[in-house]
């Protein structure tokens, strides 16, 4: 009997999830299989488990204990997956968070979360450790590089490991201890900590990857989404390694270049992306010419926002290739509604899925009927316990089982849900709710247009109106008459209360980064 199924008076059923995508994997015979490709470095499971477990050793060393806290700020490097399982096996709590912060928000991540150790690349140390003495309570600094350090606290990776046995046994968690911790994108306010438990990566594991992707040990992912958002940790670590499987990790910038220079040297079998960065690659390829050897990968994964039907089915001509789009949340952990390999309704989100429940609540809490906009409300094991130290928001956003996503959508009679926006990007026109991811998905029909967003205004009379903001493609000049044609074009697709009253040509959008439209500060143009 395996320890994940091993029972103890006082405990529910014992499960370290830092256990069960390592060490099962070395015990299933694969611990010579390389699991993770970095640059020229090549990491086995055996490896990897070795590490791992020389990581928790040393925080027991140091005196970390079991729900401590550890923030993890590196780039998508072994250390990331070492240290974020190391501190899961001996029970601390691993919390990455996005690496292209300012000081500010690193100083309300560590102080928010109570962060007692910090991992970190040394440049981003650099430009943070002036503000030292405003950590409140953190104790430990470990930086991963070249350059050695000599105060007490602050430590070299590689020294921090080195002595450490490589034989631990895993902290006796339970499905419903918390496991590590994300922070919310926060595009109004603060980033809320968004608590998962140990059960999380398992049931997004069995949900999306075995059942969507059909994933096993024969697959190489390769995602271009950061493993500090909640896509990417599931798509570039998690998911190859629950398979037994290999991932790519690509610590630089994820430009279209360098991702189709990363696909074709190490050739993955699933890619997974993001809409901006899949249209980027579209218009290089389409601009120089040049259709790069895809030929290994089997499957391309899109989430982080609605992709465009142009995207799916220029892709499909350029590589025949499929791309799954699908929905997800940090609070979900990864997606639950997705298109299927073999069942792709371009522009849709495809269907729940399986393990997941999903229905679209009208303004009473009422199920509405096909074709009815209203809110997206899911149910799921990979959802989050709940926000950090913020009631409120545990109150507006989880009712029992069920979570609010903030999305609204509407559901076809053949079962596919349909984006429509956020809940407070959705416009009211005339009394008329009208999806600005319609009017977008209409314009980038247009054989000039790029990229596009809309926006809710208001005229002189405090009526809203759909506002445009578009980038053309290179080459195209900015004219009236184009503008003129784009409204028309938008007119004689939809409804013609939709088409945005005024276009407003821009170089580039404002974008998270992950590569989300930030509608909230168009809004502000």
């Amino acid at each position: 009997m395996i320890e994940t199924t091993i029972q103890y008076k006082g405990l529910k059923e014992h499960y370290n999830s830092s256990y069960r995508f390592i060490e099962e994997i070395v015990q299933k015979g694969l611990g010579n299989k390389v699991a993770i490709y970095c640059d020229d470095e090549k990491v086995t499971y055996q490896e990897l488990l070795s590490r791992v477990n020389q990581f928790g050793n040393a925080l027991k060393n140091i005196g970390i204990e079991p729900e401590n806290r550890m923030l993890i700020v590196t780039y998508d490097t072994p250390e990331f997956v070492v240290s974020f399982f190391g501190a899961i096996k001996m029970g601390a709590i691993p919390i990455p968070v996005n690496t292209m912060m300012t000081h500010d928000d690193f100083e309300y991540f560590l102080n928010n979360s109570r962060a007692r150790i910090l991992v970190i690349h040394e440049d981003f140390w650099k430009k943070i450790e002036n503000n030292r003495d405003r950590f409140i309570f953190l104790k430990h600094v470990i930086v991963i590089g070249q350059e050695k350090n000599s105060e007490k606290e602050i430590v070299h990776f590689q020294d921090f490991i080195k002595d450490s046995s490589d034989q631990l046994e895993a902290f006796k968690t339970t499905f419903e201890d918390p496991a590590f911790w994300l922070y919310s994108s926060g595009s109004t306010g603060n980033p809320k900590g968004v608590v998962h438990l140990q059960r999380s990566m398992e049931s997004a594991f069995n949900n999306y990857a075995k059942q969507i992707l059909n994933i096993s040990e024969n697959d190489i992912a390769f995602s271009a989404s950061k493993l500090f958002f909640a896509y990417g940790l599931g798509n570039g670590m998690y998911f190859p390694l629950g398979a037994g499987g290999s991932t790519i990790l690509l610590k630089d910038r994820p430009t279209p270049d360098k991702v189709l220079e990363t696909i074709v040297k190490y050739k993955p079998t699933i890619f997974f992306g993001v809409p901006t960065l899949f249209g980027s690659i579209i218009n290089q390829v389409e601009k120089t010419g040049v259709i790069p050897d895809l030929s290994s990968v089997r499957i391309c994964v899109s989430a982080g926002e609605a992709l465009p039907a142009t995207f799916i089915n220029k892709w499909k001509e350029l590589f025949n290739i499929d791309i799954l789009d699908g929905i997800g949340l940090t609070e979900a952990l990864h997606i639950f509604l997705s298109n299927r390999i073999g069942d792709i309704k371009p522009g849709s989100t495809g269907k729940v899925v399986p393990g997941y429940e999903a229905k679209i609540l009208n303004e009473n809490q009422q199920t509405v009927s096909a074709n009815e906009i209203g809110d997206l409300v899911i149910k799921g094991e990979s959802l989050s316990a709940g926000y950090w130290c913020n009631i409120a928001e545990n109150h507006r956003k989880f009712h029992g089982e069920w979570m609010y996503t903030g999305d609204k959508y509407y559901q076809d009679e053949e079962g596919d849900f349909w984006y429509c926006g956020r809940s407070d990007d959705m416009l009211k026109v005339g009394g008329i709710w009208v999806s600005p991811v319609e009017i977008e998905a209409t314009l980038l029909h247009h054989k000039q247009v790029l990229e596009v967003a809309v926006v809710g205004a208001k005229n002189e009379n405090g009526l809203i109106f759909p506002k445009a903001f578009v980038v053309l493609k290179d080459g195209v000049e900015p004219t009236e008459s184009l503008n003129e044609e784009l409204k028309l074009f938008v007119k004689q697709n939809l409804a013609p209360y939709k088409y945005p009253r005024v276009i407003i040509f821009i170089s580039e959008l404002p974008k998270t980064a992950t590569g989300k439209i930030q509608r909230f500060r168009l809004k502000l143009e």
